[in-house]
């Protein structure tokens, strides 16, 4: 008769390698709509299930809007758009109490806030008041409005999508906002064999209409508690802390990363090491990680804007690889 050590093992052998399954499946299904934008997807995959929020920015017409529709859609959960504009209002997001004259109350109606998967639209032309009503959300998964707090559906998944500032009509995030963000990912242009499919295909529409469900929220919350529970040693522990030193006492940096975003970085790298088939994180999983984790969080120390991923790998040579 075997022991429970024994079961317990298998049954989370079992499991990993059912997720591996399922990774592979979601990649290859949202790899027909998104043509050769495998890592993108893996990295979005990576973001959910470290229970975080993704930020997804490029220019337009890139398909960030189309990633974050086919990523919820195949998710299975309860999906919900909200299209920003500069006139949006805190109330368009969490809701609003409307008094009914039959019943002499006042009811509360809930703002697409209250989903698993919100897919915030050009978040960065939304202003800064609108902006700072999903920091509760995203941060405590609840909303607070009127001096109740209403907990959201779990698991709750922000997919935004923002264009450079360079761009006409944008607002630049405020630095807790885009604190958030698990991962910030650009998608770029698609290479040239990708590009012949898509002009060949006319376009994704078609594709993105046939994109079936492939998980349910109880599933969803299952693969995340996995990776909550994927082993870091204490070597890797002090990994990140000495990247985390790196950041706060190099002259390359206006400001450290802080203790969050030490706390997402080993998250994120958990979930990698999950996604790759491991129950167990390596080196190479911070490393793989950390330019989508603090390239938003960072800044040149001038001031001249944020840290292209070059720079953050260079910053990795400069730490000392634990062995």
């Amino acid at each position: 008769m075997k022991k429970d050590t024994e079961l317990a093992a298998e049954v989370i052998h079992e499991s990993k390698h059912q997720l591996q399954g399922v990774i592979n499946t979601l990649t290859e299904e949202v790899g027909r709509v998104i043509l050769g934008k495998r890592e993108q997807v893996r990295l979005a995959l990576c973001c959910l299930l470290a229970e975080g929020h993704l930020l997804i920015e490029d220019i337009p017409g890139i398909g960030k809007t189309t990633l974050a529709k086919v990523l919820a859609e195949i998710l299975g959960m309860e999906f919900r758009r909200i299209q920003c504009t500069s006139d949006m209002l805190p109330g368009d997001i969490l809701g609003v109490s409307v008094f009914e004259q039959t019943a002499g109350t006042f009811r509360f109606h809930p703002g697409p806030i209250f989903t698993h998967v919100l897919l915030t639209d050009e978040i960065n032309r939304s202003t800064p008041k609108t902006q700072s009503a999903l920091l509760e959300a995203m941060e405590e998964r609840q909303v607070t409005l009127e001096g109740e707090t209403r907990p959201l559906p779990r698991p709750f998944f922000v997919i935004a999508t923002q264009n450079p500032l360079e761009l006409a009509g944008t607002f630049p995030l405020p630095e807790s906002q885009l604190d958030r963000f698990l991962l910030r990912i650009e998608l770029g242009y698609p290479d040239r064999s990708s590009e012949h499919d898509l002009l060949r295909g006319g376009g994704t529409s078609r594709e993105l209409a046939q994109i079936k469900p492939m998980l349910t929220p109880e599933k969803v919350i299952h693969f995340q508690q996995m990776a909550a529970g994927v082993h870091v040693s204490d070597t890797l522990v002090e990994y990140i802390q000495n990247i985390l030193d790196f950041t706060r006492t190099s002259s390359l940096f206006h400001m450290g990363l802080s203790p969050r975003g030490g706390l997402f970085l080993l998250r994120a790298a958990r979930s990698w090491a999950l996604i790759s088939g491991r129950d167990f994180v390596v080196p190479e999983d911070v490393q793989k990680i950390l330019p989508y984790v603090a390239g938003h969080r960072l800044r040149k120390a001038d001031g001249q804007g944020e840290m292209v991923r070059d720079e953050l790998m260079a910053l990795l040579l400069s730490v000392p690889v634990p062995t």
